[in-house]
């Protein structure tokens, strides 16, 4: 079975039930900060950023298999960044 999606919020819609699973298991280890869509931005951003002709499988994977501490080093390198841009 072949899926296409037209945007990214349609493919974002469609594996947002494994992006809810690894929220909670983000939660169960600690990192309560960590939300769905900073699951997604961290994958698009870093992982997808070269991705075209992605398998709905290999996503889904992604988002059942990236480590909170990647997740959460990401984001803390993103946010010190924004505030050291801020600053000049």
């Amino acid at each position: 079975m072949d899926y296409e999606f037209h945007s990214q919020l349609e493919l974002f819609q469609r594996v947002l039930p494994a992006l809810r699973v690894k929220e909670e298991e983000f939660k169960r280890l600690g990192f309560s900060d960590v939300k769905e869509t900073d699951i997604w931005k961290y994958l698009v951003d870093f992982k997808w950023k070269e991705g075209k002709g992605l398998m709905l499988s290999d996503i889904v994977d992604d988002i059942l298999n990236t480590d909170c501490q990647s997740i959460s080093d990401y984001w803390k390198e993103k946010d010190s960044s924004f505030s050291e841009s801020n600053i000049e």
